[in-house]
């Protein structure tokens, strides 16, 4: 019979090991983002940009799980990178749209080896790494993507 404290230990926590391995992950992804001046962030940010080309802030912050405490920051840097532009929306003023500049789709062309590259830093085989998407979107409460 385990002692009551059983439950504070670190191999109890299903969050310490997430946690390790995204810190983990995020500084195998630095030298790669590194030669071309990104952040993680900045990194996931241009991701859902490319993907979607414009979107407002507040759904870009809902994608990448961001606040916009956080989001905003990242987004004024990666427009004075001139990657992306952030405008007021014609039909809405509240709402500000970031769309991706010509600049941000050249970058997008030179950050295809980015995936290829990480891809050997993951010590998983395909199927396993799938699995574990498929876990952590469930762990997420959302559908994987």
């Amino acid at each position: 019979m385990g002692d009551k404290y059983d439950c504070l230990k670190l191999k109890s926590q299903l969050c310490f090991p997430l946690y390790a391995c995204s810190k983990e992950i995020i500084r195998k992804y630095k030298p790669f983002l590194d030669k071309f001046d990104l952040t993680y962030t900045q990194y996931i940010t241009m991701m859902a940009l490319w993907e979607n080309e414009s979107m407002n802030v507040r759904e870009l912050g809902l994608v990448l799980f961001l606040d916009s405490g956080t989001l905003t920051p990242v987004l004024k840097k990666l427009e004075s990178k001139g990657y992306l532009e952030r405008k007021r929306s014609k039909e809405d003023e509240r709402n500000l749209i970031v769309t991706v500049t010509e600049k941000g789709w050249k970058l997008r062309e030179e950050a295809l080896s980015i995936p290829e590259s990480m891809s050997s830093c993951v010590n998983l085989e395909p199927e396993e790494a799938s699995e574990l998407y498929r876990l952590l979107y469930k762990v997420l409460g959302t559908q994987a993507r």
